[in-house]
């Protein structure tokens, strides 16, 4: 899977136009949270904990329209939890965006 961070970086331009130091401190907000919701993915010891971080990781990426991210994180909903393979997907996702 491609991965375009264009929506979020049309959302910065459009919330802060032409000032950078605010658009790196969303976008470094936004991965912070999606960087701590994977965490709890990783770290959930029941079912529900993972579908409860997965949906709330789903919810920030539509926030800002990152349809891949919102793919994987209902991969990870539909998929069985603790799936070292999505999460594995989902932080490189992350790791694009920063």
């Amino acid at each position: 899977m491609s991965f375009d961070s264009g929506p979020l970086d049309r959302y910065l331009s459009a919330a802060f136009g032409d000032d950078p130091a605010m658009a790196m401190d969303l976008r470094t907000a936004f991965t912070g949270s999606a960087r701590d919701l994977s965490d709890l993915m990783r770290r959930s010891r029941c079912d529900a904990n993972w579908e409860m971080a997965a949906i709330r990781l789903k919810g920030l990426a539509a926030t800002f329209g990152i349809i891949p991210l919102i793919q994987l994180a209902e991969a990870a909903i539909e998929g069985a939890p603790g799936d070292p393979s999505v999460l594995r997907r989902i932080n490189q996702a992350i790791d694009t965006i920063a």
